[in-house]
């Protein structure tokens, strides 16, 4: 039998003449230790299992972007947007216990680089190819929901807000999408953070949830999910059978403008929001100058 310590959070082990204390969760000293061995894995592992994870961290992330686009849908308005933050994290939540790897996540990689645990150039590498794994899988499932009729729901409603959806990504000023790209990485990388504090499943979920939640209300960019809602939008624009449902003006909406005013710009933000804000941070402070495993 055990009882829950919650002043020491911990557990205490019920056995008869056992004072022994277990933790219920890792300290963010320990996080950042134990990522090093977890950033080793990734840059270690070969270019087509590490692309095929990718593809399949991306697939996660576009059926979480459908899955929280038809929620919002069956509502409407803000009580619809935050219906559909709170279906998206299914997502991470795919990409962490399912197992794959996700381009923003691994924005964190900085932090072995920087402890000289991995070469820049492995970190990069990994970078690339995660990426475009990422790109293949959400792009993918954006061309299966348009041909297979999906967004036909709700009257072609869902077909209507995919596009308007990625016309307003387009539209967006240049910097817009960087600041919105940082605060949503760090939003997503402090997800994963929180989420390696926890020592099981659901303890995972629960963290995780809250801070993609956050960033999904506040309508930061996020340059994985984008891979799903711009091409999403550009098939669902070029397929006879939704014409004419979309309202939002679509002359701006093109593969170019996807990938130069929306794509780029949020991608490096991800990037500073995930290696600098987070990755960084909490490199200098638990790990700079073998400070390893503190509290």
């Amino acid at each position: 039998m055990q009882e829950v310590c919650l002043a020491k959070g911990g557990i205490v082990c019920g056995e008869k003449g056992c004072g022994r204390k277990m933790r219920m969760i890792n300290t963010p000293g320990e996080i950042a230790k134990n990522y090093i061995e977890t950033g080793k894995k990734k840059v270690a592992m070969g270019v087509g299992r590490t692309f095929l994870l990718a593809m399949l961290a991306g697939i996660y992330i576009a059926l979480a972007g459908c899955g929280a686009s038809a929620a919002s849908c069956t509502i409407g308005g803000s009580a619809g947007k935050l219906v559909g933050a709170c279906v998206f994290p299914a997502g991470l939540t795919l990409v962490l216990l399912a197992g794959s790897e996700l381009f923003t996540g691994n924005c964190l990689l900085v932090i072995p680089a920087l402890e000289k645990e991995i070469p820049v150039s492995g970190m990069l590498r990994n970078w690339v190819v995660v990426y475009l794994g990422n790109f293949a899988g959400s792009v993918l499932v954006a061309w299966m929901v348009v041909a297979g009729h999906q967004l036909s729901l709700y009257d072609k409603g869902l077909a209507a807000a995919a596009v308007g959806t990625a016309v307003a990504k387009v539209s967006m000023p240049w910097m817009d999408g960087f600041l919105k790209g940082i605060l949503c990485n760090l939003l997503v990388c402090l997800a994963v953070w929180v989420s390696f504090a926890a020592k099981d499943a659901a303890g995972k979920v629960i963290a995780l949830f809250y801070p993609i939640v956050v960033f999904v209300v506040c309508g930061f960019e996020h340059s994985v999910a984008n891979m799903f809602y711009c091409p999403v939008g550009l098939f669902a624009m070029a397929d006879p059978a939704y014409g004419g449902v979309y309202l939002a003006d679509t002359s701006a909406l093109t593969w170019g403008s996807f990938l130069m005013k929306n794509l780029i710009p949020v991608t490096l933000g991800n990037i500073v929001g995930g290696a600098v804000f987070v990755g960084a941070a909490y490199w200098f402070i638990y790990l700079r100058r073998s400070g390893r495993g503190g509290a």
